[in-house]
């Protein structure tokens, strides 16, 4: 069989035997299922656990991508992020999704009960961007304030700019492909989501509305080394700070809750 569709009939065999969403550790939400999409062979982004301020401003800040550690205690945001809590507090709640291509064009708008009992799911391979519904970017922040009020933030920040928050949940296999904007920080809350990046200067090949599975699935593997981006997989608690103008594609590994903090 050939690797195309053997990832294929593996991400089909995963629809049907996740586990369930009681599984301790994961707030309920449904994990991906075995052998969907692996983690990277080897993390190429640097995870930091005792970085100051000075370090991250003269290291990383305009320079490279950074994981950070242990800098903050959202444990109690992570709790209150679990599928009960958010159904219970947030059910009915009108949210917007975007279709998962480059530029984002298409809003959905639905309550928030029925896109996580009816949309999330693992992403179907064969679908193109503008079919696919993502949950992610479109907060209406007075009314998830009861919640983002819990949250702590990286605590570094950069001068001339202001933190903007962006809340998220997806499904396995689905994600953002290639694009870019401004400096920010992305934290997994439950789950994992693998990253991909380049630099500003090194535009990746991608088509705006290929999901990042079909990219991983049908370009990836093409390329030479040369022209891999930087890659990592980022657990629960972890959070990835990208500079400015960095192109990032991301694919989450398991049903995934993400809060990014942009600084504008």
């Amino acid at each position: 069989m050939a690797p195309g569709s053997r990832l294929l009939a593996l991400w089909a065999l995963a629809a049907l035997v996740l586990p369930s969403s009681g599984e301790e550790g994961d707030g309920g939400w449904r994990r991906g299922g075995p052998g969907a999409v692996a983690e990277e062979e080897r993390c190429e982004v640097e995870r930091r656990a005792d970085l100051t301020y000075a370090d991250f401003l003269q290291h990383y800040a305009f320079v490279r991508p950074v994981i950070l550690q242990g800098l903050t205690d959202n444990s109690r945001f992570r709790a209150l992020c679990s599928r009960e809590r958010l159904l219970a507090s947030f059910g009915d709640r009108v949210v917007r999704l975007s279709t998962a291509n480059t530029y984002s064009y298409r809003k959905v708008d639905l309550p928030f009960q029925e896109y996580v009992e009816q949309l999330l799911h693992p992403q179907d391979p064969g679908s193109l961007g503008n079919d696919t519904l993502y949950f992610f970017g479109d907060n209406n922040f007075t009314e998830w304030a009861s919640l983002f009020r819990h949250y702590s933030p990286p605590p570094f920040g950069l001068p001339g700019t202001a933190p903007a928050y962006s809340f998220g949940i997806a499904g396995a296999g689905s994600g953002v492909p290639f694009h870019w904007h401004g400096p920010g920080y992305s934290e997994v809350i439950y789950g994992r989501k693998r990253w991909f990046l380049y630099p500003p200067e090194k535009t990746p090949e991608f088509h705006p509305n290929k999901t990042t599975l079909a990219w991983l699935r049908d370009t990836y593997p093409a390329l030479p080394p040369s022209a891999r981006p930087l890659e990592c997989t980022i657990r629960a608690g972890e959070v990835l700070y990208f500079p400015d103008r960095w192109w990032h594609a991301t694919l989450n590994l398991d049903t995934s809750v993400f809060i990014s903090t942009f600084l504008g």
